[in-house]
This record gives C-alpha cells, structure tokens and sequence, in this order.
C-alpha cells in the first residue's frame, strides 16, 4: 500500500480524551478514531492488525477442533430470564444495552452468548453420541460501561472470539478446558506478548474453575499476585494466601476506654500503642438481592486487613437463598443518604462492635431487619482484642469471642490478599505483585446454564441428563491495543512482527530523487510479492517526517533508500532497538526474511 493513497493522517499531540500510553499512541498514529463516548472506528492500519489477531485465534481454536459459527448480536429478553440473568445484566451490572422493538418485545444487545448458544444446543443435540461439541465465533459485543476509558480497553462496542463446549461429564469438559488453556497461550505467545495465566474469579459468567490471560503492562487494571517459583498466580480478586501473624495483644483485661477521634485504625492503634493485628475492625455493607430485599452486612475482620468486595459478594450470593432471592444485584458501603432509607437511628461509625443492636435497623418489607453478621477467619482466633464499643469516642480493650462478644456463626474468607504474604501452597515463597490486562478467561460452567433452561441430552442409558458446558472468551480489539500498551518508547509504537499492520516500511528520503524512488519502487514490489507485506512511504514530505511517522504507527522495519545508494545499499532500521545496518539492494528480500520468520517463530 503506498501512503499517498492511504487514509493516513497522523497527529503531534495527544488527545484529551486519552489517558493511558496505548490510547493515545492508536489515536495520534491514525488506528483508530473515536466515534462517541467509548464507540471507535478501526482504521484501516488497525483493522490489518485486528485481522492477524483473529486469524491466530482462528488457528489455534481450529487445531483444538473448535467449529466457527457466528450468534445472533440482538438476543430476546426471554432467553436470559431463563438463565436468570436478565435482572442481573440490565440492573446489577447494568452492563446490557436493553430495548422494546415496535411489537414491545423486549431485547439485548449481546454482551455474551450463553444463553443463545445453550438454546441452540437444547434444540439441535439430543443425544451423548453426538457429544462433545464446542462451537466459536468472532464478533462485535457491546457493553453499556458507565464509564466508558482507555480507548479499545474498556469501550461499549469491541470484538471477541466467545466458545461455548458441551459435555457429558466434568472429565471432558476439564479435557477441554485443559486444551483451552493450551490454546490461548499458544495465542498469546505467537502474537508476541509477555503473559501471565492466573486464577480468577467466575463472576456474573458463573461456575467452579475459572483462569484469566493477563497481558502484563504498567497500566493494567488488574493486580496479579504471583510467586517466583512459578507455582500459583491469581487475579488479586480471587487470591489466597497466609496472613502474617498477629502480634500478642497488650491488654489482659476488658475494659472501656475512651477514644476520641480514633474513627480509623490507624489513628486508634497510635493512640492504643497497639498492633492492628489485635484489632477487629467491624466493616458495613448494603447487600440489594434480585427480589427487592436489602440486606445490612456487618464483617468483623482483622484490623490489618481489608475486605475483599468480590469475596464478600460471591458468599452473599450463597446466602441468597435465606432471603428467598437469587442472586445480589448491588453491594455498597451505604453512604449518608443510603443509611438515612434504613436506619432507625445513627449508627455509631468507626466505633460499631461486633454486637452492633439490630434496633438501628428500621425494618421494612424491603429491609431486612436484622444485620446479617459475617466474621473472617483472620478474626475468629483472636484473643484480648481491641475493637468498637458501640459509642462514639469509645473502644474497648482485652475483649473475647463468646465472653464480651459472640462470635458470628457464619464464617467467611474474604480478606484481600497482598503483596508481600506468605503463599499457602509454600510459607518460604512471598507473593510478588505485578499489573496485567486481562484479554482471556475460561470457565468451567458446569451444569449452571443447562439446569436452568431446561437443555438436556439422552444418555447411553436412557436418561435426560443436563449438558457440563464451559466457556472461553478472547478480547480481540483488546488483546490488539494491550500489544501496544506492552511495547512502545518515546517515538511511538513498537508492533510485534506477528501483529504488526506490515512488516516492513519503505520510506524515501527525497521523491524527487529519480534513483531513490526507482529502488524503493524495485523493492516495494519484490518485497510484496514475496509475502513481505511492505508499504510505501511516497509522500511529498521532508524525510524527517516520514521517519517520525514510521516511528509513531511502529512497522517493525524501516527501508531507507538514501545516502548509501551509491555503494548498491540501503538503510534498514529495526523499529524495536533502533539499529540500523547497510544491506545490499538485493539482499534485503531475503535478510529481511530470515528476520521476520525468526521474530514469527
């Protein structure tokens, strides 16, 4: 392709609305181009990159014997009220574009298909001879973000390869599951980025196992804990690890001591002179479930570690069913305004104890008139401890479970783990931190979809059975920017060969230079019609120019048919390192060959 026929334009400075590196070099270097508020156009530069992505995907999905088949974008709302997870997706999340066609039945854009693909397979297969099947496709998927950043990263409209199999037991879904995990990071190491495969937490999607593909960057917005020794790495939302042990606590006797402005644990322990080791600190949260009910959670932890919201709301949604309810549809810390709905009176914040009275709870038909009370295991064996009085300006000390306190019956995990704790499969190993974006994740839905909306196949012994499903997602769009996010310098992006738009970029100094332009036209075709997908740089602009523009949308070579001409040689610049070397004219198909095959390979 030469430059002077592209839809090229390039920009100096960064736009406003870009916040991270890759956002903004996409945007300068004319890839992409915003439409509205998280709506892109992918140019023609970045729509070559879009599609050796997806070709990879297809590869590699293909080799695992995956079909390719492509689901319907708009989805009825009936099918997702199935599942149950309509409310969820259009008030939880909130994430589903939801409409009312003209004969006011209601729809979805699709966010994800399993509800769609579930049907297809209750309709079509009937029996465990025609089992396992795993379908995938390639498409547009929307989601209504509330906020929309990041460009590509987090946008409302982007592309996804979504697999669905089938199975007639958990040892050939986790077979298939195991060939996924191969698979995706065949994916990712063939498109040339450093990552990293990590538990994850199931979420909205639902099931047991779950493992993400972080592409590893600064701007991540996912945490991955990880270890040197290679053996564990989790999404910081679903991780586990040992806490550091709690320091004896100073204090043998309870007693009620005041302590004025002490509402944050630091403040308190400073003027305790205590370890927050030795404090249980007493945590509120609003729990709003499916059928309308609020719930006030009250979680004693201890006073050095934080709650884990994820953790939190994946046991409140084990807890559903107590309230005659499905599924949490909000989880919040009730500000001013939320507690002013349901409080009988003013809660005693930053001094509430564990046996905070439920007469601070105005009960309702929507509000659950009792604090739901959750302990994390990190407090359970603490002993003398320090923790609220259920008075403002006061705390008491050298306080027991069942003496001063009763301990809550309901016993929870939902510490964050962190950087710097000692891992449970090895005390000796430290969990590492590091950023990651995630651009993969497979699930082990287990019966979760087939149970709900009735899909069943006969087995070899005659019995109606529900299908064992997993799922398998890939952000191509994604994947494309976190490539760029991963890899780019001061100059601009830095492409790896698999992905990059061309592998190669002539761009002549000087077009009224009849020489100049006779070889890079020479090599232009030669290097085109040898696989080596070149374009030509044939503006009327000054050399500095092009060398700028080629450094900014990041071909990974760079051809210069200038100054060394006159030895029968040209300039060829590798954009990663910037090392330059003279090659002969008619050596550059074939070095520049041997460079590519071995950066593919």
């Amino acid at each position: 392709m030469r430059l002077s026929q592209m839809l090229f334009v390039t920009l100096r400075e960064d736009p406003a609305e870009a916040e991270i590196p890759s956002h903004k070099l996409l945007l300068r270097a004319g890839y992409i181009r915003r439409i509205g508020s998280g709506i892109y156009a992918y140019l023609p530069l970045m729509w070559r990159v879009l599609k050796k992505v997806s070709q990879i995907v297809r590869e590699e999905m293909d080799a695992t014997g995956a079909q390719e088949c492509l689901l319907p974008q708009l989805q009825p709302a009936d099918l997702w009220r199935e599942s149950g997870r309509w409310d969820t997706y259009t008030q939880a999340e909130g994430i589903m574009f939801a409409m009312t066609d003209r004969q006011q039945r209601e729809l979805g854009l699709g966010p994800t298909h399993e509800e769609v693909i579930t049907t297809i397979a209750k309709d079509m297969i009937r029996s465990y001879r025609q089992l396992p099947v795993h379908l995938y496709q390639i498409q547009t998927k929307f989601r209504d973000e509330i906020r929309p950043r990041f460009g590509l990263m987090r946008g409302r409209e982007f592309i996804m390869k979504d697999g669905y199999s089938f199975h007639t037991n958990e040892e050939s879904l986790k077979k298939t599951y195991q060939d996924m995990a191969q698979a995706y990071s065949n994916m990712l190491r063939r498109s040339g980025l450093q990552f990293r495969a990590v538990d994850a937490d199931s979420g909205a999607i639902g099931g047991s196992g779950s493992q993400e593909f972080m592409v590893l960057a600064e701007a991540g917005e996912d945490e991955v804990l990880y270890t040197e020794d290679g053996q564990y790495a989790a999404n910081v939302e679903k991780a586990v690890s040992m806490p550091a042990d709690a320091e004896p606590s100073p204090f043998a006797a309870f007693e009620k001591r005041e302590t004025p402005g002490t509402e944050t644990i630091d403040k308190l322990c400073k003027f305790l002179k205590c370890s927050p080791t030795q404090v249980v600190k007493n945590v509120l949260y609003q729990a709003v479930y499916d059928n309308g009910i609020t719930v006030l959670v009250l979680v004693s932890i201890r006073g050095d570690q934080d709650v884990n919201q994820v953790k939190l709301l994946n046991e409140l949604t084990k807890l559903a069913g107590n309230y005659q309810a499905k599924t949490v549809l909000f989880l919040t810390v009730p500000d001013a305004e939320a507690q002013r709905k349901w409080a009988a009176k003013s809660l005693p914040l930053g001094y509430m104890a564990p046996d905070v009275a439920d007469d601070y709870i105005a009960g309702s038909k929507q509000v659950n008139s009792k604090f739901l009370r959750l302990v994390d295991r990190t407090a359970v064996d603490l002993t003398n401890f320090v923790t609220g009085s259920n008075e403002s300006g006061y705390h008491v000390v050298g306080a027991n479970w069942d003496k001063e306190f009763p301990l809550p019956a309901t016993v929870v995990g939902v510490r964050t783990a962190k950087k710097g704790d000692r891992a449970v499969h090895n005390p000796e190993q430290t969990l590492e931190s590091a950023r990651g974006i995630e651009v993969g994740h497979i699930f082990q839905l287990g019966t979760k979809y087939s149970q709900a909306m009735g899909a069943t196949y006969t087995s070899e012994q005659g019995e109606e059975m529900p299908f064992v499903m997993g799922c398998y997602g890939v952000g191509v769009s994604r994947l494309a920017q976190s490539a760029v996010e991963q890899s780019y310098d001061k100059d601009g992006i830095i492409w790896p060969v698999a992905i990059a738009p061309y592998h190669a970029i002539i761009s002549i100094p000087n077009i009224s230079d009849a020489q100049q332009v006779e070889v890079a036209e020479k090599l232009y075709a030669e290097l085109n019609q040898s696989g080596i997908e070149t374009l030509l740089d044939d503006r009327d602009e000054r050399a500095g120019v092009k060398f700028k523009d080629a450094d900014l949308i990041g071909i990974p070579y760079r051809i210069v048919p200038g100054r060394s001409l006159k030895a029968g040689k040209v300039e060829v610049v590798e954009r990663a390192t910037h090392k330059s070397q003279e090659i002969l004219i008619d050596e550059v198909n074939s070095t520049l060959k041997q460079w590519i095959e071995a950066a593919i390979n």
